[in-house]
């Protein structure tokens, strides 16, 4: 199966495939030693300086940038960004690769397999990095299809964005992130070894989840949305439990993350020493101080806020009754609790929970940051400096700089005036390969 599983994903990346011909694209790789010369016209090199530069010349030798010239050189393989704004490659903190919400989810759940959800996930990812971003942190999906996703893409056989994966998410027994909604016997068998009762069983799940694959470990510390379940949105591991889980996993050298929503929930992780907190639609002033004093992350995935408010809203709404409830209860307050949290000096890290709403759309979230009260460069720092450091990759991306990767994207019009230039991606180099070019 993983041979089968390897080679159709293969084929997927081939030029002459159905996905491969969806938008403009090159993937030649460049050969051993060539230069590639990218003449920019105006470069957001380092973000997290806010410093425009003119005129720029990037030279990258294979997959890495190893000058940045005055003015326009080059000569062969130049690509001609002169009339573009340029800043590195895109990160978003929070996607799930291998599914995307739809009237048919709940069937799906049955209906696919790991196989199945692999290849779903590699026309995503691709979708994903033609919008511009080289790098992503998948939080949640089946070990099998998210872990060989990842691995595929970084062998070369997959298009798509750099994926640090956590696979299955750390739940409690019925939880958000458990099975809910089906009969029993058909819950017991979609349920996965990473939920877990008790300190000691959670640290087991820990353990798994790691010897598993996963880069990060990813809990689900409160209810959530979209579990079928009626359970609220507060707190559902025990302090005990948020402790053990913490501990063992920073003792095997992997940082949690935690989707919460209920107050409770938030600061019980955050006093428990996580390292993020995803969503936190109902974070408090105390939160916002334990962020802080633990140099903690907020990702606030606002587009999934607002995706979901509009779909329990609208004439097709296809949530549960559940679902329905708690979307209209979180959507609308996300973007004041961001505000709130920006305010208060939370470090912020772009994140939109994909897969909620449309791979591809990712962009979308730049706007929303800006509405909750982030300077357009501000909302670009999440996307890339910030969400690096979130994600512990500085020296791999988020900027562009001697010696780095050559994650590249750019624009027409001026992103740090109006953010949504970011929607309409017109270049894209990811490792050196130019995987779009308009």
């Amino acid at each position: 199966m993983k041979f089968a599983l390897a080679a159709a994903m293969a084929i997927m990346a081939m030029p002459g495939s159905s996905q491969a011909q969806q938008g403009p694209v090159s993937q030649a790789l460049p050969a051993a030693g060539e230069t590639t010369f990218v003449q920019a016209g105006r470069l957001l090199a380092d973000p997290a300086s806010g410093m425009v530069l003119r005129d720029k010349t990037l030279v990258i030798v294979g997959n890495r940038v190893t000058e940045i010239r005055d003015g326009f050189v080059g000569e062969g393989r130049v690509v001609d960004l002169r009339d573009s704004f340029v800043l590195p490659g895109l990160i978003d903190s929070h996607v799930h690769l291998t599914s995307q919400q739809s009237p048919s989810g709940r069937l799906d759940a049955v209906t696919r397999d790991a196989a199945d959800s692999a290849m779903i996930g590699a026309g995503f990812a691709r979708r994903t990095l033609m919008a511009g971003f080289t790098t992503v942190a998948d939080l949640g999906g089946s070990n099998d299809a998210v872990f060989a996703l990842r691995d595929g893409i970084r062998r070369g056989d997959v298009v798509g964005p750099r994926v640090i994966a956590a696979g299955s998410s750390v739940s409690i027994h019925g939880g958000h992130g458990d099975v809910n909604g089906y009969t029993d016997d058909v819950m017991h068998l979609l349920s996965s070894e990473s939920i877990c009762s008790g300190a000691d069983d959670c640290m087991r799940a820990v353990r798994l989840q790691v010897r598993a694959g996963a880069d990060i470990i990813k809990i689900t510390a409160t209810g959530g949305v979209l579990s079928n379940t009626a359970a609220g949105l507060a707190q559902q591991f025990t302090d005990a439990e948020l402790a053990a889980i913490v501990e063992v996993a920073h003792r095997m050298g992997r940082q949690v993350t935690a989707h919460a929503h209920g107050v409770d929930g938030i600061n019980a992780f955050l006093e428990a020493g996580g390292d993020s907190i995803e969503h936190g639609t109902y974070l408090d002033d105390a939160s916002i101080r334990l962020f802080r004093a633990h140099d903690a992350y907020l990702v606030p995935t606002l587009l999934a806020g607002d995706f979901v408010a509009r779909v329990a809203a609208g004439p097709d709404n296809f949530f549960t009754p559940a679902q329905t409830a708690k979307a209209l209860e979180v959507g609308p307050k996300m973007v004041d609790m961001a505000q709130r949290a920006h305010d208060g000096g939370v470090m912020i890290a772009f994140g939109t929970d994909s897969g909620v709403s449309a791979h591809g759309d990712n962009a979308q979230e730049f706007a929303l940051l800006v509405r909750a009260g982030l300077t357009p460069l501000e909302a670009i720092q999440a996307a890339t400096n910030v969400a690096a450091a979130h994600l512990q990759i500085s020296g791999e991306a988020g900027r562009i700089a001697v010696g780095m990767p050559a994650d590249i994207v750019a624009v027409e019009g001026d992103p740090l005036t109006d953010v949504t230039t970011l929607e309409r991606m017109a270049f894209v180099m990811k490792g050196g390969v130019v995987y779009r070019e308009e």
